[in-house]
């Protein structure tokens, strides 16, 4: 038994996780503002900055999460 064949019948309810997930992660990412600002707090800092902390473990969390959806899509192609 090949690990696709295991896996393609739990896929479509992976990909439905996975948007959700990808779609929240990129809200809470607002251009320009830190991880306060999507919550109503005011943002002075300049426009250029560093990620940190909540912000750096988000856009990490974003790229794993559209990284796994890409594979979960190339996966029922597959299949």
């Amino acid at each position: 038994m090949n690990i696709i064949d295991s896996v393609l019948p739990a896929l479509p309810y992976i990909q439905i996780i996975l948007a959700i997930l990808l779609v929240a992660a990129i809200l809470l990412q607002q251009r320009g503002s830190s991880l306060g600002g999507a919550f109503g707090g005011d943002n002075f800092s300049s426009a250029f900055h560093k990620r940190r902390g909540a912000e750096l473990f988000l856009f990490k969390f974003t790229i794993g999460i559209a990284v796994l959806f890409v594979i979960s899509a190339l996966l029922a192609i597959a299949g």
